[in-house]
């Protein structure tokens, strides 16, 4: 089986995968540092490790992801919007909007049928619109991130954020904090707010069902939930939605600019009676 690899490295963390057959083999996600270099090589050492096969075995590597020059080894680089787009389209074909939301920027995707991008929007600079806002109150609070989604979920009085600015927001929960608001409202009033975000992104490029959620922040259950109630929608999501852009990466990297889907519909066209490659 040939192997192929897929690395995608962003601000906060660096993932990679390792596909055959256009399925999922194995990944990993290590902390991208301020090195990206140092952490690319990490990576695909570590990765090849795991899956007991030498950089000789890998027949094609795709880099996307803000670092992605650093990544020496990859023969290609590709824009992690369409990278994205082909690692939900592999997982749910049905898609047709995605909702990616990354440590530093969220993004609102359309596809055609075929899994291509037809229109996308992304979140303007401030961190209010990305899971970097997540990160900034998990630290005003001093809990896990883990910790984050299930304990929002409990909230009875979620508070109201009344500013759209990371910076003021942060300002806003520790006064909140100090008045002696309990944490859960507190994280249920930032999914809220973060969701208001997503959903102005979709609207903007018009949602169309199914649609998938990706990226880091889909890892926080009390996000899915404010975003499926803001949106009225029942999202897809991955079971490993971190690192979804690294698997578009890989796909490409297998199959090219074309989906698998139509790489198999077309092989089989060509062994079709009365086809240029079939029986005569």
């Amino acid at each position: 089986m040939a192997w192929f690899m897929g690395v995608d490295i962003g601000s906060s963390s660096t993932k990679g995968v390792l596909t055959g057959n256009g399925a999922l083999k194995h990944f990993l996600v290590l902390p991208s540092g301020i090195n990206y270099r140092q952490t690319a090589d990490r990576l695909r050492d570590e990765l090849l490790a795991q899956a007991g096969v030498s950089a000789a075995d890998i027949a094609g590597i795709v880099a996307t992801g803000q670092g992605a020059a650093n990544a020496g080894y990859a023969g290609r680089q590709v824009t992690d919007i369409r990278c994205c787009a082909r690692g939900i389209n592999s997982l749910f074909p049905s898609a047709r909007t995605i909702i990616d939301v990354q440590a530093q920027s969220s993004r609102a995707i359309r596809l055609s049928a075929g899994g291509q991008v037809t229109n996308f929007v992304a979140s303007e600079k401030c961190a209010s619109g990305s899971g970097r806002f997540l990160d900034v109150i998990a630290n005003v609070l001093q809990i896990d991130l883990d910790e984050f989604g299930p304990l929002s979920l409990k909230s009875r009085n979620p508070i109201t954020f009344t500013t759209g600015c990371a910076v003021f927001g942060e300002s806003e929960a520790i006064s909140r904090v100090a008045e002696g608001v309990a944490k859960e409202d507190i994280l249920a009033g930032v999914h809220a707010a973060l969701a208001g975000k997503l959903s102005a992104l979709v609207d903007r490029v018009g949602l169309e069902l199914d649609c998938a959620i990706s990226g880091g922040g889909a890892l926080d259950i009390g996000l899915i939930r404010s975003v499926e109630s803001r949106l009225n929608v029942t999202l897809l999501v991955p079971p490993h939605p971190q690192i979804v852009t690294a698997l578009g990466a890989a796909i490409i990297a297998e199959y090219g600019d074309e989906s698998p889907l139509k790489k198999a519909q077309a092989e089989r066209a060509s062994m079709a009676p009365g086809s240029l490659g079939g029986e005569l």
